[in-house]
């Protein structure tokens, strides 16, 4: 995701030399560095030095060591920090990286690697305009984004959107699936269902498009659609979906608690 945010903000005309990126491994710093132009360095608080911006891209479990070697550059400068590290609530982070540090938390998706995603984003009410404006502003070169007003609903969100990428797929990778066994060649399959998704995600993408109405406008009386559309309905489709979401949302909150527990040594 760090990588995806560098293309992001250079595509949107942010200058190379206003970037620097902290990375540990050697092969990806060369090429950050070769792609991009930006400046990557091994040591987090050369790459943090200066900025007014300090995203935390990393995995959960690195989260705290990573801050906590940022301290002394936190006090000096009071960065803004945006933590895209899933499940860990803004009061951990803000305990590490010390007093007088907004800390925002962002959850993009994976369609941000294309430029296509959408980030939910939640800050404590202590946050400025100006700040939101800097978060939306970075996460928004990638993307969407959207501001929720509790931390809780970050939850959901990674059960729409952060998570979403992978039901579509699903969805897709069975089309293509029945598809050859009903006589299609699998290459031919596989295609017409990817086509099929992105085309779809452009129709549904569009600003005056209302979901129920698009599906319906496909839905021909009597015809093909509605005849494998009552399938998934026998099928209570719509329950199915609702208890996916409901699952992956209690898992989130799961892992946010093992996370916190783990953190603070309870």
């Amino acid at each position: 995701m760090g990588r995806a945010l560098v293309g992001g903000l250079l595509r949107s005309g942010t200058r190379p030399e206003q970037l620097s990126v902290g990375e540990k491994t050697a092969a990806t710093r060369e090429l950050l560095a070769r792609e991009f132009g930006v400046n990557a360095s091994a040591d987090n608080t050369q790459a943090a030095e200066g900025a007014a911006v300090v995203v935390l891209a990393v995995k959960p479990q690195d989260a705290v060591p990573t801050l906590a070697g940022l301290a002394s550059v936190f006090a000096r400068q009071r960065p803004l920090v945006v933590s895209v590290a899933a499940g860990i609530r803004i009061a951990a982070l803000e305990a590490v990286c010390g007093p007088g540090i907004t800390v925002v938390r962002a959850m993009p998706n994976r369609p941000a690697l294309v430029g296509a995603g959408i980030t939910g984003l939640y800050a404590a009410s202590g946050i400025s305009p100006a700040q939101r404006t800097s978060v939306a502003s970075v996460l928004g070169s990638v993307g969407e984004t959207v501001w929720v007003p509790t931390e809780e609903a970050l939850d959901v969100v990674t059960a729409v959107s952060g998570s979403g990428p992978a039901y579509f797929f699903l969805l897709a990778e069975l089309m293509a699936e029945a598809g050859e066994r009903l006589g299609l060649e699998a290459p031919t399959a596989r295609r017409l269902a990817s086509a099929t998704l992105y085309g779809s995600g452009l129709l549904a993408h569009a600003p005056d498009c209302d979901l129920k109405r698009s599906r319906t406008e496909v839905t021909s009386p009597g015809g093909t659609t509605e005849a494998a559309l009552r399938v998934l309905e026998s099928a209570d489709l719509r329950t199915t979906v609702a208890q996916a979401l409901g699952a992956a949302v209690r898992r989130s909150r799961e892992l946010a608690a093992a996370t916190s527990n783990t953190l603070t040594g309870a």
